[in-house]
């Protein structure tokens, strides 16, 4: 973590025991950066009183954002902005029972940074949960083969606009990554 606070600018003080691990789940906690700094979160939206186009109330954890909806859709109103640093991610393709584990990285092994979205659930009993959903867009030539989605990916000089400027400066980031930047290899099952 010293690293990713190192490249992003911001202090490491409020992450300084996070383990390394090697694939975060839905509903785990990421540790997330916004204008603020660096933060815990839980992956996954709590959509508590959003509703969608027809008035009726967004029942599902939203894990991934539609890049293509996120500016417009209501069931995203009034979400903040946040970056998710990763070394990399797994995607699974083939049948039930047979899948073929892919894991997808930077190809000069520098960090990546996930657009992401971010809100606060209060659960039941008074808890705030910051939580946090990555945004998502058509896949490049590198994942074409293997998903249909690939979250949205930025350069490190693209972090400041993304976390405070316009909504329209920050959709013109919403794009796929370039051909040829990513590293895709079969790999393991992770743990």
């Amino acid at each position: 973590m010293a690293r990713i606070a190192d490249l992003a600018g911001v202090s490491q003080d409020v992450i300084t025991d996070e383990p390394p691990r090697r694939n975060i789940k839905p509903g785990e906690e990421v540790v997330s950066l916004t204008a603020a700094g660096l933060a815990r979160m839980r992956w996954g939206l709590i959509p508590v009183g959003r509703v969608n186009a027809r008035g009726r109330p967004v029942m599902e954890t939203i894990v991934n954002a539609r890049s293509e909806t996120l500016f417009d859709k209501s069931a995203y109103a009034g979400v903040g902005r946040a970056v998710v640093p990763a070394d990399g991610w797994y995607e699974w393709t083939g049948p039930k029972g047979r899948k073929t584990v892919w894991r997808i990285s930077a190809r000069d092994g520098a960090p990546l940074w996930f657009a992401a979205i971010t809100d606060c659930w209060t659960a039941p009993g008074g808890r705030v949960i910051d939580q946090v959903a990555t945004v998502t867009c058509p896949p490049n030539g590198d994942l074409r083969d293997i998903h249909d989605r690939m979250g949205v990916l930025l350069r490190l000089q693209d972090l400041p606009v993304w976390l405070g400027r316009s909504a329209p400066e920050a959709a013109a980031l919403m794009r796929p990554w370039p051909d040829q930047r990513l590293a895709v290899a079969q790999t393991a099952e992770p743990a």
